[in-house]
This record gives structure tokens, sequence and C-alpha cells, in this order.
């Protein structure tokens, strides 16, 4: 299961061994954001079934993993809240931009970026 191997991945590597395997540079049509929102309900359905959970992170690695073997440009964004609201249990978050469009992760911000893969 590839959010179990990216759980594994973040956990065993540092950020830089991995991001360059990550994201694909591009436009992406309106077929392949559709195509996007499909895969990652696949993602979601598999961490909902996983008794420790998955948070963002892994998600993201294992939908940008599928996204580009489907040859579907995307980003895999990695961001912080401001300083004053990091409080909070989710103050660091990541997600899938494909083309302009969240296609997994979206969440209210104020976000900072700090990546977008590629």
């Amino acid at each position: 299961m590839l959010i179990v191997g990216a759980q594994a991945l973040i956990r065993i590597a540092a950020l830089p061994r991995w991001r360059r395997r990550l994201g694909l540079a591009g436009e992406c049509t309106a077929a392949q954001q559709d195509e996007a929102r499909r895969l990652a309900i696949h993602v979601e359905r598999a961490a909902a079934r996983l008794p420790w959970g998955a948070l963002c992170l892994p998600q993201a690695i294992a939908l940008s993993i599928m996204l580009k073997y489907s040859d579907i440009p995307h980003d895999l964004v990695i961001a912080i809240r401001p300083a004053g609201q990091r409080g909070q249990a989710d103050a660091l978050h990541a997600w899938i931009d494909c083309g302009g469009t969240v296609v997994l992760g979206a969440l209210a911000g104020p976000w900072h970026e700090l990546a977008r893969l590629p």
C-alpha cells in the first residue's frame, strides 16, 4: 500500500532525499483534474481504513506517486500556518494541487508555502 510506504519514507529519509521523486511539471487539463480527483478519493478511502490513520503528508505522497505514474501534472505543496495561528493541531499541512485546483487535502487557510514540488 502506497500510504504505508509513504509513512515509512517520511520516518527514515529526509525531505531532500525524496523530494525530487514527487510532483510532475506541466499544465493539468480538465480531464486530468477529474482523474486526479478520482484517485484522491481512493487515497482518502485507503487512509480511512488504516487502523492507525494517515496524516496529510503520507496521503499527498501516495497520490503524487499515483499521479506521476499516470502522467498527470501536479504539485505537492507543504505549508505552515502563520505564526499567530500555529497553536492549532493542524499547523503544518500538505496537499496536491492540479492545475490550480486542490484535489487532495483542501483545508481552509491561511497557509505559507514551505515547498511546492516539483
